[in-house]
């Protein structure tokens, strides 16, 4: 089962189960690798099932200042959350100006990840170097888990050998997942509706 029903937390999956030629047993390893939206979105309950599948570290993608609570957000205390290491590494600089100019329009697409690793590729560097030093399974996300995830996600599934078909059919499920939901993306987001 690759959908992770984490209380609390819309769009999760584990990225293992998936074929590829290049593993030997013949598919992603499970339990190493999820996906999702913001981590403050998990409820107490929401961590203490991350944890059973194994969570120990987290690889959150957003800019530093999308980072934390909002309101409606489960409350937990700080001491639920210390068992885990959190590194925050973006992929993206929305103050600089190439990348405002050709990702903005297009954000909610991945028609802008060739031009995010263009114009920050030291970014989407840091960001698989910080999940290739990561010990114990690992919870990789954004804001949605849908577009900076589904690019990482799509890195990482690439170069373990999965199919593009399946690489692409990962996307959509988190497309499907997120459809009607809300966004605190710079720009209006198409593909919610």
């Amino acid at each position: 089962m690759r959908a992770l029903a984490w209380n609390g937390y819309l769009n999760a999956r584990d990225l293992g189960g998936l074929p590829t030629p290049l593993s030997v047993t013949g598919s992603t390893i499970f339990k190493r690798i999820a996906r999702g939206p913001r981590r403050e979105l998990l409820t107490t309950a929401g961590w203490e099932q991350a944890r059973e599948w194994g969570l120990a570290a987290v690889v959150d993608l957003r800019c530093a200042y999308e980072v934390g609570s909002r309101e409606g957000d489960p409350d937990l205390r700080d001491e639920q959350l210390q068992e885990f290491t959190v590194v925050n590494a973006p992929t993206e600089d929305q103050d600089d100006a190439e990348f405002r100019e050709t990702c903005f329009p297009i954000l909610d697409s991945p028609k802008y990840w060739r031009h995010n690793w263009r114009i920050l590729p030291g970014l989407v560097r840091n960001a698989l170097d910080a999940i290739a030093a990561a010990d114990g399974g690992l919870l990789v996300h954004c804001s949605a888990g849908r577009d900076r995830t589904g690019m990482i996600s799509t890195l990482l599934l690439g170069n373990a050998g999965v199919s593009p078909v399946d690489v692409a059919a990962d996307y959509a499920e988190s497309v499907r997942a997120l459809a009607g939901a809300s966004t605190h993306a710079p720009t209006p987001d198409r593909q919610s509706t």
